[in-house]
């Protein structure tokens, strides 16, 4: 993930804003550009909520701006363990996602989702966000979602990212920050998930790969 410096340079257009799932781990290639989610327009829209896993009783309602388009592809597989790995998953990006555009700006979804190295380095990474006066905006695509399962309480899950139509966004001027589509825009990100006492799956550690060859299109 590139270094909390970059962020102030926005005008640059080299912001790493929708890394901040990729919080928690390494990022293999420190001197990629780092692409957000971006549509091109300043226009403020309302925030929509997302649907949560089912069965969730307690769990918080995250909602994105109606400019934050985020989309999960293989979310079924017909095993209801691994199914419920890929959707507190899907959650737990978004959760990061609301914190960082103001929907959740206490971020207890964030707390809900998250636990040990993950939790610490995404609460940093969306302070690194609000220091800046930054957000997210556009559509990020995550496919390629993969579910390997360690015992009862644990799993392995990793995936790619497109963030080839996300881009940075100033808070105060609406100014949204587009950089061109590389090999960089497509990240993988290898994750361990720890269920909790309440049956909800931590993510407790998060690495990604910026321009692996596997997720290139």
């Amino acid at each position: 993930m590139r270094r909390p410096d970059v962020l102030p340079a926005l005008a640059a257009a080299t912001a790493a804003l929708f890394l901040l799932t990729a919080c928690g781990g390494d990022d293999k290639s420190p001197d990629a550009k780092d692409k957000i989610a971006g549509a091109d327009t300043g226009e403020k829209k309302p925030a929509t909520p997302t649907a949560g896993p089912a069965g969730g009783a307690g769990r918080p309602e995250i909602s994105l701006p109606a400019d934050l388009k985020v989309t999960f592809e293989d979310a079924r597989t017909g095993d209801p363990v691994k199914d419920a790995v890929l959707a507190d998953n899907a959650e737990r990006m978004r959760a990061v996602d609301a914190a960082i555009t103001g929907t959740d700006p206490e971020g207890e979804a964030i707390g809900y989702y998250n636990t040990g190295k993950a939790l610490e380095a995404s609460l940093s990474w969306v302070a690194q966000f609000k220091d800046a006066d930054a957000s997210i905006t556009g559509e990020v695509r995550y496919y390629d979602r993969e579910v390997t399962l360690k015992g009862d309480s644990s799993a392995n899950l990793t995936f790619c990212a497109d963030e080839g139509k996300g881009f940075s966004k100033d808070k105060k001027t609406d100014k949204i920050a587009k950089t061109p589509v590389t090999k960089n825009s497509y990240v993988l990100y290898n994750t361990r998930l720890d269920k909790n006492a309440d049956g909800v799956w931590q993510t407790s550690q998060i690495v990604s790969v910026r321009g692996a060859a596997q997720c290139q299109p």
